[in-house]
This record gives structure tokens, C-alpha cells and sequence, in this order.
């Protein structure tokens, strides 16, 4: 059954204001309330996918669902017939929802990636979820006790057996320590390294195929970038390096809270950590807050995101409606640390480059910011192309005024300027754009739809020089190892 919410909103819900990663998107979506699909699955199955034998199983699962959309594209472009792509799409996000695990998770992030896929199948995709089934008591156990001994029950004063949250990679269960400590243990579903293998295989093969008939746009790096950042996702150690470099990095915003890891009560596949008490963001819109706390919480969200940016080079490239909540005191808890990314110094100061070629109006400094960030090979028209997506991104942050994150005449504006843009890139022979576009999209485009959802009226451009002003590459860089070496991330 599909059943559209009016207060929720999906990634493509702000993609119409995304920042400069979308720059290529022709997949832009008005502001329409999403779509939530619930599916069931039989978490059983995974026990079973394991070895050689789960992994065929995992593959022909997978593969009949991508190559039915593979041949229906080709078929429509090669041998000219006739397909309902809005149907069709439909039909594959009920498919891979009800495979859920990374290609669910894959799906999500490309829904938000400019021109990976036709924007029929972008925007169904945006409506998968990450609430799946979640798994049963047995099976729980069996995984709890893999990662902590048949004794694990003990390491806990209490420990509930239905999970308060699943997702496409795991689910979390509240418990609470000896001392009385409220957790929230993070448990991974099993062989979820062989799924994710299988999976990105065949989105390899989506990718080459929708590139054969649209060269706007080159996924090869968009694709790595999944693959490295997804397996990265795997590894609850590496999440807990994430956990303690983002308690680092924030320590003196008093705005933001970080659950702290339980070394002994982790593994590989398994995290514990404490528990923060908040209110989902939905949940405290509905109490009907002032526009004065709107706006609070606005700027909270922002410096969450966006100190760790610009003097640290790290983003968190999931600002999902299920990774934070807000406190009694309008503070952001910011959670789930699986899919961070560090930035090259360089690419930062390119980020403030634009800004300020686009601000003064200088096409030389624009395009050293372009080569900051990776782009190879531009020539004056394709930098004329990408500056016009680039003044309608960073308008919130030219104009010094009060204003709402998105001023437009209608909801189509940014949907027509960014087919726009994607035309005149096919014109020119396309673009390759660098693969740290993917999760800095990601980050953006679900950050401006809680700004939309707040409804939020702040000045933008002072936020953003409260943080730029400063700015100096060298410093970042000193920063940034600094911060690394003592969370144990490796540069």
C-alpha cells in the first residue's frame, strides 16, 4: 500500500534548491510531499546468505530487478518502444524496497545525485525509506552473541527485544547500562559485505547503460564514491573513529550533542553507544513551535553541519530524518556517524572561491575554484553553463537580509533552470564532476528540506561568514590532521 504523507518531505522535496553538487540535476522535483513505501521481508533470508551460495542468491535477486530496468531503457531507446517510465519506476522501487539492505541505500543516495538515472526513476526512488522490517528476537540474539560472547545479555542491565528503528544496513535497540545509563546498541545485519558487492555491481551496469543515450553527465566517480563510502559504512570501528571525531570537532558548540561509544560493548558489526533523549523533527513541528524557535533550530542544524565543514573539512552526509532529534532545549542530537566524509582542503576553499567569484562577478577565480574541486579540462562556455546553476545555489548566501532558505515565483523555477543547465551540458559534450560532489549533495539537499520543513527566516549570508571570515587553507589542513590523529582516522 503507498500512502502519501502531507508533512513529510523527501530529498527531491528541496532538490530545487540544491547546493553546487546539483548543478547538473535535470531531475528536479516542485515541492510535493513525498511518498513512504512499508514493505515486509523476511529477515530470516539473511541468515541463510552466507558464503558462495548466498551471495547467487543475493545476485539473482538483485540482477532480475536492475535488468528489467536496463532492458526497458535500452529497449526504449534502441528499439523505440513505447514505455510508461512513471509506472515502471513505481514498479522497481516496490521491488527494491522489498530487497532493502545497501541497494535500498544506494537507491536513496541517487535519488539525490544529479542525472545518474532518468528523473521518472529519481524521484520514486527518493520515496524509498530506510524503515524496514526489522529482525526477530532469535535472530538477535544469534548476532548479539557473535559479537560479545554467549554472555552478552549479562554486559547489560536491560535490553529490549523489539528495535526502536531499522534501516538498510542494521537497526538499533534501546538498553541501559549497570550504572543506569540509557544505550542505544547499533546492530548490522549479516553478510551485508556480499550484498553490497552484488548490488553495486549491478548499479555499475545502470550506470553505463543511461550514459550510452545522455552524456551530460560521467558516473564513473560517482559510482567509486558510492562503492567507497558504503563499505566504509560496514565498519562499526570506523564509525566509532567518526562518533569521537565529531565530539572533537563540536566540543565547543553548546548546541549540538554527541553520544559517546562504549568500547566494550562494540565490535566490527556491532555499536553501542549513549543514548540521547530528543523529539524527531516531525514530532516537535506538530507541537507547533514559534517562528523564533523555527529559526533556533535552523541555525542549530546548521552549525552541526557546517562548523565540521568549514574548519574541519568533514561533512555528515546524512542529515536523514531519522539521524538527529531536538531536545527540550531546541539543541540538535546529532546520531548515526556511518557516512561521513573528509575533504581536501582545497576543495573547501573552493567551495568559498565560488562565493566569491560569483559575489565580485570574476570568471577567473570561478574557474580556479572549479579546478579546486577537480573539474578537468573547462573551457569558458562549460564555466558560463556552471555559473548559471551556481547564482541560483548560492543566492541564499549572497543577499544579506532575513529571508527563507528559497525565494521563487513558483515551484517549477528550479526544476526549468536546471533542465536548462542540463541541456546547454549536453551541448557542450558534458561534464565529469569530482566524486566529492556525492555525499556533499547528499548532505545539502536533506539540510534544505529541513530548512523547508521549519520554515525557517534567517539571514543565511551572516552564517555563512561566521564561518569563512577566517578562513585560511593552511590552518584547515593543521586542524584537520590534528582532529584525525586524535579520533584515530587515518588521512
Amino acid at each position: 500500500m503507498t500512502i502519501k504523507l502531507k508533512e513529510q518531505i523527501s530529498y527531491n522535496d528541496f532538490s530545487s534548491h540544491r547546493p553546487f553538487a546539483n548543478i547538473l540535476s535535470c531531475s528536479i522535483s516542485s515541492l510535493e510531499p513525498g511518498r513512504v513505501q512499508h514493505r515486509d521481508m523476511d529477515m530470516a533470508n539473511f541468515d541463510n546468505k552466507s558464503g558462495v551460495g548466498g551471495r547467487i542468491k543475493r545476485y539473482a535477486q538483485v540482477t532480475t530487478t536492475m535488468s528489467g530496468l536496463a532492458a526497458r531503457l535500452a529497449g526504449e531507446r534502441y528499439l523505440g518502444v513505447d514505455i510508461d517510465r512513471s509506472k515502471h519506476a513505481a514498479q522497481l522501487r516496490e521491488a527494491l524496497g522489498g530487497l532493502k539492505g545497501p541497494l535500498m541505500k544506494v537507491a536513496q543516495i541517487l535519488s539525490t545525485i544529479p542525472d545518474a538515472l532518468p528523473p521518472e526513476y529519481a524521484d520514486e526512488l527518493a520515496a524509498l525509506q530506510a524503515d524496514a522490517p526489522p529482525m526477530g528476537w532469535l535472530f538477535v540474539k544469534r548476532r548479539m552473541a557473535a559479537a560479545l560472547g554467549a554472555g552478552w545479555q549479562e554486559k547489560y542491565a536491560e535490553f529490549d527485544r523489539q528495535a526502536i528503528s531499522a534501516a538498510s544496513l542494521g537497526q538499533v535497540h534501546k538498553a541501559t547500562s549497570h550504572d543506569g545509563q540509557a544505550l542505544a546498541v547499533k546492530l548490522q545485519y549479516p553478510d551485508m559485505a556480499s550484498a553490497i558487492d552484488a548490488d553495486l555491481r549491478q548499479l555499475k551496469l545502470v550506470f553505463q547503460l543511461y550514459e550510452r543515450f545522455d552524456k551530460a553527465i560521467s558516473t564513473a566517480d560517482i559510482h567509486q564514491e558510492l562503492s567507497d563510502r558504503l563499505r566504509e559504512e560496514l565498519d562499526y570501528g570506523r564509525e566509532a573513529a567518526n562518533l569521537n571525531l565529531y565530539r572533537l570537532m563540536l566540543a565547543e558548540e553548546k548546541s549540538v550533542n554527541i553520544p559517546e561509544v562504549l568500547p566494550d560493548l562494540s565490535a566490527r558489526q556491532l555499536l553501542t553507544m549513549t543514548w540521547l533523549e530528543g523529539q524527531k523533527l516531525m514530532d516537535w513541528l506538530a507541537s507547533d513551535p514559534s517562528q523564533e524557535q523555527r529559526n533556533q533550530v535552523a541555525m542549530n542544524m546548521f552549525r552541526a553541519w557546517y562548523v565540521p565543514f568549514y574548519y574541519y573539512g568533514v561533512i555528515h552526509g546524512d542529515p536523514h530524518l531519522g539521524n538527529y532529534s531536538i531536545d527540550k532545549d531546541l539543541n540538535i542530537n546529532l546520531l548515526d556517524f556511518g557516512s561521513i566524509r573528509i575533504f581536501r582542503p582545497g576543495f573547501v576553499a573552493g567551495v568559498i572561491d565560488l562565493y566569491k567569484a560569483l559575489r565580485d562577478k570574476d570568471n577567473g577565480l570561478a574557474r580556479r575554484a572549479y579546478e579546486r574541486w577537480g573539474f578537468d579540462g573547462l573551457d569558458d562556455e562549460a564555466i558560463e553553463v556552471l555559473n548559471i546553476w551556481a547564482g541560483f545555489i548560492y543566492a541564499p548566501l549572497l543577499a544579506d537580509e532575513v529571508r527563507p532558505i528559497q525565494q521563487m515565483r513558483s515551484g517549477s523555477e528550479g526544476r526549468e533552470l536546471a533542465a536548462k543547465v542540463h541541456e546547454e551540458l549536453k551541448r557542450i559534450g558534458g561534464i565529469r564532476p569530482p566524486r566529492e560532489f556525492v555525499l556533499m549533495d547528499r548532505a545539502a539537499v536533506g539540510l534544505g528540506s529541513v530548512f523547508l520543513h521549519l520554515k525557517a527566516e534567517v539571514n543565511w549570508h551572516r552564517l555563512f561568514h561566521d564561518l569563512i571570515d577566517d578562513f585560511s587553507v593552511e590552518e584547515l589542513a593543521k586542524r584537520q590532521g590534528d582532529v584525525c590523529k586524535a579520533a584515530g582516522i587515518a588521512l
